[in-house]
């Protein structure tokens, strides 16, 4: 499945949560990072099903 686009805001969130990842990273790599990885999916999710809604109306 395609990655769909994302929005400017989707971008900048999406951004923050791998920031904050990356550090958590730097800690340690036992540490867990599971529920920002469930977060940008989340948003991911998200913009897919807003391309799968703006795919029907414009049919």
């Amino acid at each position: 499945m395609a990655e769909p686009k994302l929005t400017a805001g989707e971008k900048a969130r999406v951004a923050v949560l791998v920031v904050r990842m990356t550090k958590r990273c730097a800690v340690s790599e036992d540490i867990d990072r599971s529920d920002l990885e469930r977060r940008v999916d989340r948003i991911i999710d998200g913009a897919r099903k807003r391309e799968e809604r703006a795919a029907k109306t414009r049919k």
